[in-house]
């Protein structure tokens, strides 16, 4: 038996709180790139979107990531069995609830929560399964409807979670956003009311921030949480400024009207680090960014024209253009710092003429049309995705291919490209826990291929999926590597994407800033984090 302990107004307003007094509130100002679906991370898969719930939102388990302390779970201690298949959690006492308007908690946190939490997005019966969507994407993907056998309750502080089979992965997956725990209480009150959508769209957590209001597309905001357990933050109210264009980002940093800014302009970097006002921290991005085709859809259900496609496109020049610097192109789904990288694996070269005869021997001597579509938002694996479509769309035509860039609202975008809308389009992916089988097999497994899955592509490739499936159901990380460097040659054989760069990640901060770490895996953390006044 393995036992496993954890450790413990914006504008001139937001300008003024760098030279306020001691005594006055302090407010951090983040500067964000994006506006979120809703939140409550279970029912999405980007970025924005998680990092908007992060504040209030706990998971059950929580991992220090790359050394950098961020909120804990609620779980304080677990337990493995000998066979690998029965997960038992031990919830830390005392945990509160938040509270808004409509609902005051009455009760701690307590394993009613961790139930109702797994539950409404496993059982298609349970009263909650269908609120909001009730899409479950990552959930789904990952295949915890199929992996999980029971989820007991042994009292209020001990919940027994039995799996069907040995997942190699499972606790890092339980550390992630999508496992976020919501209150029991909460939403039998929201379901009495016949309000259930505000538990998605007005959340209360266990966080060290309390949400406050949303302004879509504008602004978020959140205070800190007197009754956190972990004690009261070091600010007081924390805002997001959702500002989509990295060029006002970085005036409303000079400015002094946001403290945080995300994903600058790769061209900006050097000279904010020359700024005097301006901290710059920088780290290898743990992603890939890369051009998905629909392989349900011709001519891309052709192997021969993914091929082709993959060697029409100077991957070099659009690495020196837009990532300038910050990134390396790619030609693995993994990035190269991640454990079972294949390095042996030898990238399709930049060859016109060769894409040219596989169209012809594929039944295309002329070309063809397709869209290209590309992200409305700056990304940490792509920092200017219609740039980066406007260069492919040039060298396509070069081989016959008329290329219409397509473009939609993120929230919009990312909906339609996992239902397969597209034939071509751009995306990419951030690693959430560290392990291949979160690039693998949540993007290119079978079980994502699905409508509405991450396998954007819907490339169902049996030998692939068997090798990735096969990894998670050992613990041997030698063999574990075996099966994913193998796997990535099949992957790279049938060119499912067109894989474009894997980035270096930066962000700006006010030289006031104290404590911001950044999350290796492109969250971000604002627990702990400090102004000096």
């Amino acid at each position: 038996m393995k036992r496993i302990l954890l450790g413990a107004g914006l504008g001139m307003a937001a300008a003024l709180a760098l030279a306020a007094p001691a005594q006055a509130a302090k407010t951090l100002v983040y500067c964000s790139e994006g506006s979120p679906e809703n939140f409550n991370p279970a029912l999405n898969t980007t970025g924005t979107s998680w990092d908007a719930s992060l504040p209030v939102v706990s998971t059950l388990v929580q991992f220090e990531r790359g050394g950098t302390k961020v909120v804990p779970g609620l779980a304080e201690s677990w337990t493995i069995s000998d066979d690998g298949l029965v997960y038992t959690f031990k919830l830390r006492a005392g945990i509160k609830w938040h509270s808004n308007n409509d609902f005051k908690p009455t009760r701690d946190a307590n394993v009613d929560d961790v139930i109702f939490s797994i539950e409404r997005q496993w059982k298609k019966e349970h009263p909650f399964h269908k609120v909001s969507g009730g899409a479950y994407d990552y959930f789904a993907d990952m295949a915890m409807p199929t992996l999980l056998k029971s989820v007991e309750k042994i009292d209020n502080l001990t919940v027994k979670i039995t799996l069907n089979e040995v997942e190699a992965p499972f606790l890092a997956n339980m550390a992630m956003a999508f496992m976020g725990i919501q209150s029991a209480e909460y939403a039998e009150a929201m379901l009495k009311k016949g309000t259930p959508e505000k538990v998605d769209q007005v959340p209360i957590g266990t966080g060290p921030f309390q949400f406050v209001a949303y302004q879509k597309d504008a602004v978020i905001r959140f205070k800190a949480f007197d009754g956190y357990w972990g004690g009261k933050q070091p600010i007081d109210n924390l805002v997001f400024a959702i500002t989509p264009d990295a060029a006002v980002r970085l005036a409303k940093l000079k400015a002094g009207e946001c403290h945080v800014m995300a994903y600058p302009n790769p061209a900006d970097i050097e000279a904010m680090k020359k700024d005097a006002s301006i901290t710059v921290q920088e780290q290898e991005g743990l992603n890939v960014g890369y051009v998905s085709f629909n392989t349900l859809k011709k001519p891309f259900d052709d192997v021969k024209v993914r091929r082709a496609i993959s060697m029409a496109i100077d991957k070099k020049a659009i690495v020196d253009a837009v990532y300038q610097g910050a990134g390396v192109p790619a030609k693995n789904p993994i990035p190269p710092t991640m454990w079972s990288y294949n390095k042996a694996i030898e990238d399709y070269p930049f060859d016109q003429e060769r894409a040219k005869k596989l169209l012809a021997e594929a039944g295309y001597p002329n070309g063809f049309e397709t869209d290209l579509w590309a992200m409305p938002v700056a990304r940490p694996y792509n920092p200017n995705a219609k740039r980066v479509a406007e260069m492919m769309q040039a060298d396509l035509a070069k081989i016959g291919v008329k290329a219409k860039v397509v473009q939609y609202e993120w929230g919009e975008y990312r909906k339609r490209m996992q239902q397969g809308e597209h034939l071509m389009g751009m995306l990419g992916w951030t690693g959430d826990n560290g392990d291949p089988d979160n690039f693998l097999y949540t993007l290119l497994g079978c079980e994502a291929a699905r409508p509405g899955g991450n396998n954007l592509s819907k490339w169902c490739n049996k030998e692939f999926d068997g090798l990735v499936v096969q990894a998670k159901r050992t613990n041997d990380l030698a063999a574990r590597t075996k099966l994913y460097e193998q796997a990535q040659v099949i992957f790279k054989e049938e060119a499912p994407w067109y894989t474009i760069a894997h980035s270096v990640v930066y962000m700006g901060l006010n030289k006031a800033v104290q404590g911001y770490k950044m999350d290796p895996f492109a969250l971000h953390y604002f627990d702990g984090v400090d102004l000096k006044q």
